[in-house]
């Protein structure tokens, strides 16, 4: 059963609050699932069915990240994706503390796997093992069109536009309609919203800065990483987990074939076999 409330965490200064989704029970190794950057997304509509099945295994955390979904809007959220993802690493590791983590594990979808850097890069100490879906942030990498038409959704959002959008999420769209439908509705609620909109359009800022992470710091990550994406990815290219692969001691890279960007939606079964195998070390 996912359990759904409310975490305030200190930051800069001031108070955030998570809206954290969970599975499984304290005391068990802790997992945090951290999601991507379409509009309108939320921890569940990224991870509901994995941490719904991973439950009996895991202690499954779920978080709204800070400007999306029921999680806190800033006002003065930092202008792109670079400034806007430090703080949300920032408010990340507050909500680690103050769920009296000594060690979790990360997986990251997307903008996710950029935050599960930026936050094992700022305290290598608290991270378990890690899991890269598909991430942001590898340099050099070309801008999709279905990457700029998730940047600029706000110019014209529409359901259509959002179902349009996460239609080029998969690989095969026929199986896919139904969930497609499904997290079009789900995630409308917050498209509509004005601080979801807000926040949105502070993180795609033209004039504000990227964050790419470099082959020097990435280097220094001695955890054991698994690179996963889907080889029809057409979000973010599978060169980008080449290059993070390639440039961590430690990564591992497995490519689905007859996959995009919805990995762990596509294909949860073996997703959830990958994941559990990092876990159990037995990758």
């Amino acid at each position: 059963m996912i359990t759904s409330a409310d975490v305030a965490v200190e930051v800069r200064g001031g108070e955030l609050t998570f809206r954290l989704h969970e599975t499984g029970a304290r005391g068990t190794e802790a997992v945090l699932f951290l999601h991507g950057s379409g509009p309108g997304a939320t921890g569940l509509s990224n991870w509901e069915r994995i941490i719904t099945d991973l439950g009996p295994r895991f202690w499954c955390l779920a978080p709204d990240q800070i400007g999306f979904g029921d999680s806190s809007h800033p006002l003065d959220a930092p202008r792109g994706m670079g400034p806007f993802n430090e703080l949300r690493a920032e408010a990340l590791l507050a909500l680690v503390d103050g769920l009296g983590l000594e060690k979790v594990h990360l997986v990251g979808n997307s903008m996710g796997g950029q935050l599960a850097l930026l936050m094992t890069l700022a305290r290598p100490d608290l991270v378990g093992k890690i899991l890269l879906m598909g991430s942001g942030g590898a340099p050099d990498m070309p801008v999709s069109p279905g990457l700029t038409h998730l940047r600029e959704f706000y110019a014209s959002p529409s359901a259509e536009s959002l179902k349009g959008l996460l239609s080029e999420f998969v690989y095969d769209l026929d199986p896919m309609r139904g969930t497609i439908d499904r997290v079009v509705a789900e995630r409308m609620a917050y498209v509509d919203r004005e601080d979801v909109r807000r926040s949105h359009e502070a993180s795609f800022d033209p004039n504000g800065a990227r964050r790419f992470f470099t082959r020097e710091e990435l280097a220094t990550i001695t955890h054991e990483v698994l690179c996963v994406h889907g080889r029809d990815d057409r979000i973010i290219p599978v060169d980008a987990s080449r290059y993070f692969a390639a440039a961590i001691p430690n990564a591992n890279l497995y490519v689905l074939g007859r996959c995009g960007h919805w990995t762990q939606i596509e294909h949860p079964e073996t997703f959830e076999r990958l994941l559990t195998g990092l876990i159990d070390g037995h990758l």
